[in-house]
């Protein structure tokens, strides 16, 4: 089964509503779709979302990537050379995660419909369901905790607030959501780099000394800041998630050396795709740190390929793969069925992807 040609195709979906961070605004996603061909007519399907505030990427940037240096270095290789066309998609370009994690998807979404099975099942098997929390965007207190007890009525369990803003007003934030949805719900928190190593404890702190139990605070500092981030997993209860700290499965050695954070959060398009967040997995796995499964805003081949992962490995402990759920209209069949707060895997081989519709239909099986 031979790799025969590379395509690309842009897809935009609207959102439910727009999605604000400490870092950015959305209100249109855009992915570019992977279709890698082989000799034999099967499809593989990957998927990349820019997200230029964190991974740098772009639609240009990826697209370019994709067609100017990691589609010649694959075509004409065999799918069951898996490795060495892994090494070749890691060599053919710096940085680029987003473009190599669209072609590392497609790859394993060929590797795995090549001996006919679903790609969680090649990655463990551990289980076909995952439970995802769901993201309340930074507004006003008000409408988060309106957000929130929308989020609950739907059937989800962990909310993922968005903070990072404004320390005191975070505060405020969390405790009106907290007295929305109760004593029950999970809550998370996200500050996207948003705090200082000092404004984080002493807000960590003083939503620890409010009762507001928090399951944990992602990414509270600069992604540079491995010494802040270090320093905070140290005077805080509260376990400390590292996010865009976390790229590479150099940088999750580096995480694991300083014992900077208590929880890894593992974005295929941080790392380049499934090849490498195996390792960043294994290595966390090794040491006694469990992971998390995150997306950016992405389209459902993406989230089905961190949900695969996800039902492979039972070090991955968490999900965040709301994105599915955030867009108005979904444009792809398969793959991955959302049932209230969980994400059902589909056991077609690969990834399970039926049809992405291109207004009218493009890249239909």
């Amino acid at each position: 089964m031979r790799i025969v040609s590379v395509e690309t195709e842009l897809i935009s979906m609207k959102l439910k509503k727009p999605f604000k961070t400490a870092l950015r605004q959305v209100s249109v996603a855009d992915a570019l779709i992977v279709k890698l061909t082989a000799d034999t007519g099967d499809i593989g399907y990957g998927s990349a979302s820019p997200t230029a505030v964190i991974t740098g990427d772009t639609n240009e940037s990826i697209e370019g990537a994709i067609k100017n240096y990691i589609a010649p270095s694959v075509v004409g290789m065999d799918i069951e050379e898996l490795e060495a066309i892994m090494r070749k998609v890691e060599s053919s370009a710096v940085h680029n995660t987003s473009a190599k994690a669209a072609v590392d998807i497609a790859l394993y979404d060929l590797f795995a419909k090549r001996f006919n099975i679903p790609l969680y099942r090649l990655f463990g098997g551990a289980r076909k369901e995952i439970e995802s929390d769901i993201t309340i965007s930074v507004n006003s207190p008000e409408e988060m905790a309106a957000d929130a007890i929308n989020y609950v009525k739907n059937g989800y369990k962990t909310l993922k607030t968005k903070v990072g803003v404004d320390g005191k007003l975070d505060i405020r934030r969390v405790k009106a959501i907290r007295d929305a949805v109760g004593p029950d719900v999970q809550l998370r928190l996200d500050a996207n780099q948003g705090w200082t190593p000092k404004e984080a404890i002493k807000t960590i702190r003083a939503m620890e000394d409010q009762g507001f139990d928090i399951e944990l605070v992602e990414q509270p500092v600069k992604a540079i800041d491995i010494e802040g981030l270090k320093y905070i997993t140290s005077n805080v209860e509260t376990p400390i998630m590292a996010d865009e700290a976390l790229f590479s499965p150099h940088d999750c050695f580096i995480l694991l050396k300083e014992r900077a954070a208590d929880i890894l959060n593992i974005k295929l398009m941080k790392c380049g795709g499934l090849h490498n967040a195996q390792k960043i997995n294994a290595m966390a796995e090794s040491c006694g740190v469990e992971c998390m499964i995150g997306c950016m805003i992405e389209s459902k081949v993406g989230i089905a390929a961190a949900a695969h992962f996800a039902g492979g490995k039972l070090n991955i402990t968490r999900a965040d793969l709301d994105a599915v759920d955030l867009i108005e209209k979904e444009p792809i069949s398969g793959g991955v069925e959302l049932s209230k707060n969980k994400l059902i895997l589909s056991d077609g081989a690969g990834l399970g992807i039926k049809n992405i519709d291109f207004d009218g239909g493009a890249f239909d099986e």
